[in-house]
């Protein structure tokens, strides 16, 4: 496991890796948060992400194909899947140094300042875990402590990216002090207490 040298992002880093281990044999083809995506899709869109920032701060290879286009088939194994991204991600990362004014991210305006940059790829990582653990009937990773250092990086991103990448917000949102984490979720325009459709 390839650390980044950024506390935040290694902790988005292990939520999604334990949500990813935490996947049951028939687990892929379940209905998720994310609205028409099932896990397999969340788990490609998720680690097309962080290699999509690997290669924004690297100029290597990008994702093998579109992660906002998931088609949820893996070529691995989940975690197979995953970790490479990861490791990707966490190795560029780990040469952005802190006060960085600007780091290349594949989001508009793609570029922002280092601590934004990390909170971007870390806020995609946790949220997309607690997507996966949800769906898959495991407790959330998105701790509050997690959720309450993630929410300064979505109040910067989440309002250009509504409607692409993020949902809009619910109104009915629990204040932060209260509940770190459904806030964070209804602000991204996740509910808090989503349980998967009863079949």
């Amino acid at each position: 496991m390839t650390a980044s040298q950024w506390d935040l992002l290694d902790q988005a880093y292990a939520a999604l890796r334990s949500a990813v281990d935490g996947i049951p044999a028939d687990g892929l083809h379940r209905p998720t948060p994310c609205d028409q995506w099932n896990v397999g899709q969340v788990l490609q869109h998720a680690a097309g992400d962080q290699l999509a920032y690997a290669a924004r701060l690297t100029g290597g290879p990008g994702p093998a194909e579109d992660p906002f286009a998931p088609t949820g088939a893996l070529s691995a194994a989940p975690a197979e899947l995953l970790e490479p991204a990861l490791a990707a991600a966490a190795e560029a990362f780990a040469g952005v140094a802190p006060g960085t004014a600007e780091v290349a991210v594949p989001l508009p305006p793609f570029t922002a300042p280092a601590e934004t940059a990390v909170g971007a790829a870390a806020l995609d990582a946790a949220v997309h875990a607690w997507d996966i653990a949800v769906a898959t009937g495991q407790d959330s990773p998105l701790t509050p402590a997690l959720a309450a250092a993630l929410r300064p990086s979505a109040e910067v991103l989440a309002e250009p990216l509504r409607g692409f990448a993020y949902a809009p917000a619910l109104a009915s949102a629990p204040g932060p002090d209260a509940d770190p984490a459904g806030s964070l979720l209804a602000f991204l325009g996740r509910r808090p207490g989503w349980t998967p459709p009863v079949a």
